[in-house]
């Protein structure tokens, strides 16, 4: 496997300490400790049910989490308010589905957010709006509504709009998965520009070819535990668990 140029690492910006979470009598996360660092892209692989999307919902809290604790940029994640809006402001999520606003052009899905948090006035989140789009490679679709487009451009919509927020960190929660195969090269694009430009980036995908080119360190997660972590050549050449290497035998 090809070596990956090595990257400069900042300090950490999320670290998880002995984080619970259960849904019933379900534990869905059974004492997570993890840490990301500034600019790094972290790839974390499971199987279904193995506490991956939940993980990454708790680090914006759309999921609270029962017990330890999870610090954000500095900031813990808990029930204070103004802990948990500045979070959520420095941390973009796209979703598997695309959770845009169907009432709202492309531009103002995008504008809204920035306009209603930020304080931004319209003409400069217009602005930003646009320089997205073309980011994103969808400019002409500025004034269509998101029914009108594909879902690979759906997608890539989601995207911009979490990037209008300036966020620090961003989140992916298998953005893929909901995709036709031949819209997903154009989605994962624009997430290794991302990946490139230095962006903090948190992934759950099965894409093995995106995860090997643009991850920094992978983590595997089974049965709510993380099992195995380790840089793509460590993964992808030396695993040393046995669920590792049945994950890997089932999806390579």
């Amino acid at each position: 496997m090809q070596k990956k140029e090595k990257k400069q690492i900042g300090k950490e910006i999320i670290t998880t300490s002995e984080v619970t979470k259960s849904f019933g009598r379900f534990q869905a996360l059974k004492g997570i400790t993890a840490k990301v660092y500034e600019q790094e892209v972290v790839v974390v692989l499971g199987p279904s049910g193995s506490g991956k999307s939940t993980f990454i919902r708790t680090l914006n809290r759309l999921e609270p989490h029962d017990s330890g604790t999870i610090i954000v940029d500095g900031v813990e994640l808990n029930d204070d308010v103004k802990n948990l809006q500045y979070v959520r402001s420095n941390v973009g999520m796209v979703f598997q589905q695309f959770n845009l606003f169907p009432h709202l052009s492309v531009l103002r899905n995008i504008t809204v957010g920035p306009q209603k948090v930020r304080g931004l006035k319209r003409g400069d989140a217009e602005d930003i709006a646009m320089e997205l789009l073309n980011r994103v490679g969808i400019p002409e679709q500025a004034s269509k509504f998101p029914s009108q487009l594909s879902g690979g451009q759906q997608q890539r919509l989601a995207i911009a709009r979490a990037l209008a927020m300036q966020p620090k960190i961003m989140l992916f929660d298998e953005p893929t998965s909901a995709l036709d195969p031949e819209m997903i090269k154009e989605v994962l694009e624009v997430m290794t520009e991302l990946a490139e430009s230095g962006m903090t980036m948190i992934c759950v995908t099965h894409e093995m070819g995106f995860a090997k080119e643009v991850a920094d360190r992978f983590l595997f997660f089974d049965e709510g535990l993380i099992v195995e972590e380790g840089t793509p050549e460590h993964f992808f050449t030396n695993p040393q668990e046995e669920r590792t290497k049945l994950f890997l035998s089932q999806i390579l």
